[in-house]
């Protein structure tokens, strides 16, 4: 490692690890002329050089992360195994604004609308064996995934929320919200089944004024 310091390249102040971390760039010129100013510490403040600081400049991961890149980074290498990723990403989904914002990724979205289609289909081959050969050889289509977990969203939604409301008085108001929302329901349920019949897609205005304004919310 010697060799590649120089007596007249090595800095004041600058620790033996640091240098042999720089040691692995290639570029010696590079290297001699990086030592000669100090990194800026975010930790503290400072301008020192600190063996994350050389790991930062040779693209290594550090031991102490402290950007967001580095925390993720550092969450990957604990996560490689799927048993624990899995148990991770679950925890992390029980916080409402991490799945908030987590949505917000369109290649999350599609993978978490693929994962319920795929355990709705498991559901459907355990009780329909007869026709689990053909359900494996169906064509998944993005669009076709998300037509299939929007339903089991509303589904397994109201079944979650109907249970708390046992015993419930709904006022007047809360009754006619409720009902505006089923006839945006019924009407949107029956235009996919309109459309799975026919192959026809189209959005009547009537329909889409009732979609995107079912009614007023109860006061």
């Amino acid at each position: 490692m010697s060799s590649r310091w120089p007596v007249e390249h090595r800095q004041a102040g600058v620790s033996h690890t640091v240098r042999k971390i720089l040691a692995s760039l290639p570029d010696e010129a590079r290297r001699w002329e990086l030592i000669k100013t100090a990194p800026l510490d975010e930790r503290t403040g400072q301008y020192r050089w600190t063996p994350d600081a050389a790991k930062r400049v040779g693209g290594f991961q550090v031991d102490h992360p402290f950007t967001v890149k580095e925390k993720v980074e550092a969450v990957h290498e604990l996560v490689v195994d799927e048993q624990v990723a899995a148990r991770v990403v679950t925890d992390l989904l029980h916080r409402p604004d991490v799945a908030f914002k987590a949505m917000a990724d369109d290649t999350a979205k599609q993978m978490v609308n693929r994962a319920q289609v795929d355990h709705a289909f498991q559901g459907m081959e355990r009780n329909i064996q007869p026709v689990a050969p053909i359900l494996r050889e169906v064509v998944r289509p993005l669009q076709f995934v998300d037509l299939i977990a929007a339903c089991a969203l509303f589904a397994s939604s109201i079944e979650r929320a109907m249970p708390q409301l046992n015993g419930h008085r709904f006022t007047e108001q809360e009754q006619e919200a409720v009902r505006d929302r089923l006839r945006q329901v019924r009407a949107a349920a029956d235009w996919v089944e309109h459309a799975i019949e026919t192959g026809d897609t189209t959005l009547e205005e009537s329909l889409a004024a009732l979609l995107r304004n079912p009614g007023p919310d109860p006061a």
